[in-house]
């Protein structure tokens, strides 16, 4: 898979240094004061560099840009699909429908309250996007859709530069569109005016013990290893995690992978514990009394994967329902980071179930009627033995090349 991260300037907010950021970049560490910074904005928004000379007022229109992959529950099983997409958010048809390369092949910028020009309201919701992506790829499916959902995207909305003479300029170009101007692409007359968006960060430290936290670039929850702690990033702050590590097998050098593990209220459908898994999915096992105790867990990967294997991985280990006691420290080694963040993985929950329940024939037809209330989750570190490019786990008979892993983080 090719690298479509949008590449966006940045200035370290501590000491104004330049830098080079990917749109999944959330950790900053800068070269020149070494100081730690997180973005805790989830919709980012850009600004697409422009050509136009001084004197020109720039007017700028919102592009959503979504990136993510989309998984169809049909009668012929889960389908499943990367989409990666921008789409106007205004309504006027004569502008470009989207932004074609140019936001992945210029190097943009944070949207600031000081960038001058005028800033058109969307007019296009998030969820009206949603729905037209949704329509896009439906007509290649074969109906009905008993539950579609998006899962690990990456949101934002790119401002593109215009600006008006006797027709309507591309300012990035500096040249004309192909339709003269007219009542209904008087870019005046949409809602609009100075941005008020402000980039939202803060350091990068443990709340608890003041020590730095660790991560990767795209992390979405940071560790402390000096009071063993995990903080996932919040609207306006750093929320603490409760996390587990499962133990590791002797003689093997490993790699832990994150892991969501979430327990839920389960409506229009018996899952309780794990004696209903074991019927709900028809599994070979015979059901012992403790089973009817243990309660059931849903579990996600806490990365981006591939669509496929994001729910091999999810099945397995739902499937396996790990009973091992949980160490309440971080381990030594290799942590691999969390590129999934925990709503993401509630959002996943249906497509999990869709796919162990049996007969799906008989159930599928259920799923709109089926809610999923998740009540608890914990992070879990799952050791996987590591071998060359293989990481491999043979109890819940998992296994991902490093470099699938990687192209996750692509996505």
């Amino acid at each position: 898979m090719r690298n479509s991260n949008l590449l966006i300037d940045y200035q370290c907010p501590q000491c104004g240094a330049p830098a080079v950021l990917e749109e999944t970049d959330h950790l900053f560490t800068c070269e020149y004061c070494k100081v730690k910074s997180y973005l805790l904005s989830r919709v980012y928004r850009y600004v697409l560099p422009h050509k136009a000379d001084g004197g020109k007022r720039l007017y700028y229109v919102p592009y959503w840009r979504f990136k993510g992959l989309l998984f169809s529950c049909t009668p012929n099983g889960i389908k499943d699909r990367i989409v990666d997409v921008s789409t106007r958010g205004v309504h006027i048809a004569k502008l470009p429908p989207s932004l074609g390369l140019r936001s992945q092949t210029l190097k943009i910028r944070f949207l600031t309250p000081d960038t001058e020009g005028r800033f058109l309201q969307p007019e296009v919701t998030y969820q009206e996007m949603l729905q037209g992506i949704r329509d896009r790829y439906a007509s290649s499916l074969p109906g009905p859709l008993f539950h579609q959902e998006f899962i690990g995207e990456t949101l934002s909305i790119v401002y593109a530069p215009y600006y008006m003479e006797d027709r309507i300029y591309d300012a990035v170009l500096n040249r004309p569109l192909q339709a003269a101007l007219s009542e209904d692409t008087d870019l005046n007359a949409r809602p609009g005016g100075r941005p008020t968006w402000q980039l939202q960060f803060v350091p990068a430290q443990c709340p608890e013990c003041g020590w730095d936290l660790e991560g990767q670039r795209d992390s979405f929850a940071l560790n402390c290893r000096n009071c063993h702690s995990v903080w996932h990033a919040g609207k306006k702050k750093f929320m603490k995690v409760g996390f587990g590590t499962l133990p590791r097998g002797d003689g093997a050098e490993v790699t832990y992978l994150p892991f969501w593990r979430i327990g839920t209220d389960v409506s229009g459908i018996p899952l309780k514990t794990e004696a209903d898994l074991v019927r709900l999915a028809n599994l070979p096992k015979v059901v012992m009394p403790p089973m009817e105790e243990n309660p059931f867990h849903f579990w996600a990967p806490a990365f981006k994967v591939r669509p496929r294997d994001f729910l091999t991985f999810s099945l397995r280990t739902t499937l396996t329902q790990p009973r091992h006691d949980l160490e309440p420290k971080l381990p030594g080694g290799t942590l691999y980071p969390v590129t999934l963040p925990v709503d993401e993985a509630m959002e996943s929950l249906k497509l999990n179930l869709a796919s162990f329940m049996k007969p799906p024939r008989k159930l599928y037809p259920r799923l709109p009627d089926i809610k999923i209330s998740p009540r608890d989750l914990r992070l879990v570190y799952i050791p996987f033995n590591r071998r060359g490019q293989e990481l491999t786990h043979p109890e819940f008979r998992l296994r991902i090349n490093k470099t699938l892993l990687s192209y996750g983080r692509l996505i």
